[in-house]
């Protein structure tokens, strides 16, 4: 394969649907353990270690698209971007940041109904994703699907911003020492799992936050919802400063592992596509 070759748009959405759905699919009960530790109902009320696929449905659902969107506007804009080399990782955040976005829009309908399932929100009237979809669409309509959006968004930028740099710089200097181009894909996993894992417990307080907003099940239209950080505030006074690193094990060691099969699988993927 040419130094230079790039994946097409398509080979890109094929490879990222295949890489979402196999770590989300994958690491989901880790996910599970912790989305509850993270729920202000605490661990053991939000369902403890029993269950722990409970809401794997809207994965299923919205994974592949999600990470499709995510890679093939993610390889599109480091292609488009009018940037020199010198300014590689400025390329790398923007582009990254535009994929979150991107991906957001997928992402975050299944994430609500996943977190709510994952906590037993709705108790047995949400005995599936599907029941579960039904009762936030009649409890707040469409935009309620959408409940956690900004906080998702505040949270994958920084997130990406942090993990792409690094994982592109990674996979550049291990590149250079090993004398070729592209890495085989665990070589590409592993680049993955560091950067996966650093940007992992760096932003888990926007995580914690994330959560809790997604669980908060309050009408929007009849009750004025707390801000950011107000919640932020509220969060650190009434449970201390612990609570916003809560689930950070977890996270870590799911966003590590995660990483690796992500970007490994992505690679791999990648490579095969084009290789046909």
């Amino acid at each position: 394969m040419p130094v230079d070759t790039r994946p097409t748009f398509v080979q890109s959405l094929l490879a990222g649907g295949v890489a979402g759905t196999s770590v989300d699919l994958l690491f989901f009960p880790i996910d599970t353990i912790k989305t509850r530790l993270q729920s202000s109902q605490g661990f053991r009320a939000a369902g403890g270690f029993s269950g722990v696929y409970k809401g794997v449905g809207s994965v299923v659902v919205g994974s592949a698209p999600g990470a499709a969107a995510f890679f093939s506007t993610y390889e599109t804009m480091k292609q488009a971007l009018p940037l020199s080399e010198r300014l590689a990782p400025v390329k790398h955040m923007v582009a990254a940041s535009v994929a979150e976005v991107t991906a957001c829009l997928i992402r975050v309908p299944t994430e609500v109904i996943k977190t709510r399932m994952q906590t037993s929100t709705y108790g047995a009237l949400g005995s599936s994703s599907f029941s579960a979809a039904k009762l936030v669409l009649s409890n707040s309509g469409l935009r309620g699907f959408y409940r956690g959006f900004g906080i998702t968004v505040m949270r994958e930028i920084p997130f990406t911003s942090l993990q792409f740099p690094l994982y592109e710089f990674l996979k550049l200097r291990l590149s250079q020492k090993l004398g070729r181009k592209p890495l085989y894909a665990h070589e590409a996993a592993a680049c993955g799992s560091i950067a996966g894992g650093v940007a992992a417990a760096l932003t888990t307080p926007l995580d914690v936050l994330k959560t809790r907003v997604m669980l908060d099940t309050r009408d929007a239209s009849k009750s004025k919802l707390p801000s950011l950080l107000t919640r932020f505030q509220t969060i650190y006074i009434t449970e201390g400063p612990k609570a916003l690193f809560a689930g950070v094990v977890p996270r870590t060691l799911w966003i590590s592992a995660g990483g690796a099969v992500f970007l490994g699988v992505y690679e791999w993927a990648v490579h095969g596509l084009m290789g046909l």
